[in-house]
């Protein structure tokens, strides 16, 4: 397996793309978010959010989302002056209003309380209900792991996949993350959709003109499809057949049965502005080790013993090579949501 220290490599540049700082990029879509009215701490979180999901390779949570979002926040779709509202600070459960606005800087308030009672009581359940699109959650189960606690992280969706043997979307991609603080490195961190891929990935094919690999979708009929419309028409491969709808089930019920927020048959679409609010949930475990010291070093037992096997590859790897080329030599976007982020920050609405 390749060490995870090193040189990092420039990624290939291409005539299709264009470099930008990730701070510069955060100011950008900071800026074309409050022209559109999105309120400046939220934009601040949203902007954050996008980038950091860019930055780690993630790019149907990053730059390409813009657009929706905007167009949502000035439909009413999405509402742009939304605080996030504390609703229950319990010992070990956290309970977060988004109010319909966006997700992150309902996430942002959640898992700041969350991380303060597990560090206190060694355990928090972390809900954020009345949500919008949460993006990358790597990127909010890392925070729980840069505090010294373990992080885990479910999400609902709008209706996306099928129950095994059906054709009618009941669920969500629904996906899954997980986060560990390591000893001298940076957290492990594993984020998988309950899809074969992430359904902002089929989005961002449509917006790119491309098609999509076979084996990713159906369409209304349950036929395998290439097309990426056709595929958002229909519904998302899941992995492991009926095991992964298993695990879209066990989703849904954390993330909205539990929180009280829409299901995911009752959620309204991320991509498009017509409609009500997609009010999704979020829900969050923090965990504190008894003894970081100890869990640490069991963690780099167990680490090596993958290290050393011929092949293998410890997850979140590729996240982690692409973190630190972004880091080293900013993040290369296609030009396309470039330009169209600095029309948008230009654009007063």
């Amino acid at each position: 397996m390749s060490p995870a220290s090193g040189s990092v490599a420039r990624p290939a540049a291409s005539a299709e793309n264009e470099t930008i700082s990730l701070s510069d990029a955060e100011a950008l879509l900071h800026r074309a978010l409050v022209s559109h009215g999105v309120r400046d701490e939220s934009a601040l979180s949203v902007a954050k959010a996008l980038v950091a999901a860019e930055a780690e390779g993630q790019a149907g949570h990053g730059f390409s989302r813009l657009a929706d979002y905007i167009a949502q926040a000035r439909s009413g779709k999405v509402k742009a002056d939304a605080v996030p509202k504390l609703i229950s600070k319990e010992p070990g459960a956290i309970l977060v209003d988004a109010g319909n606005g966006f997700a992150y800087p309902a996430l942002d308030l959640a898992i700041a309380h969350g991380i303060a009672a597990a560090k206190n009581s060694g355990c928090a359940s972390i809900s954020v209900t009345r949500s919008h699109h949460c993006g990358a959650l790597s990127v909010q189960v890392q925070k729980i792991a840069e505090a010294g606690c373990v992080g885990i992280m479910v999400a609902n969706a709008p209706a996306a996949i099928a129950p095994w043997g059906a054709k009618v979307p009941v669920f969500g991609t629904n996906p899954i993350a997980f986060a560990v603080p390591r000893l001298g490195a940076e957290p492990l961190v594993i984020d998988l959709s309950l899809s074969r891929v992430a359904r902002g990935k089929v989005m961002h094919a449509k917006k790119s003109g491309t098609t999509i690999p076979h084996g990713w979708a159906l369409d209304k009929d349950g036929v395998p499809t290439t097309d990426p419309e056709a595929a958002l028409e229909g519904t998302m491969v899941p992995i492991g057949e009926a095991k992964g709808t298993a695990l879209a089930l066990m989703v849904e019920i954390l993330a909205a049965t539990f929180t009280g927020a829409q299901s995911s048959r009752e959620a309204s679409s991320f991509f498009s502005a017509e409609g009500p609010p997609p009010g999704t949930g979020q829900f969050l475990l923090a965990l504190r080790p008894h003894d970081i010291d100890a869990f640490r070093a069991r963690l780099e037992r167990l680490i090596s013993v993958i290290d050393v096997l011929d092949g293998a590859r410890l997850p979140g790897e590729r996240r982690k090579a692409a973190l630190a080329a972004a880091r080293a030599h900013g993040l290369q976007v296609p030009k396309h949501y470039l330009d169209q982020a600095r029309a948008l920050a230009s654009d007063n609405g």
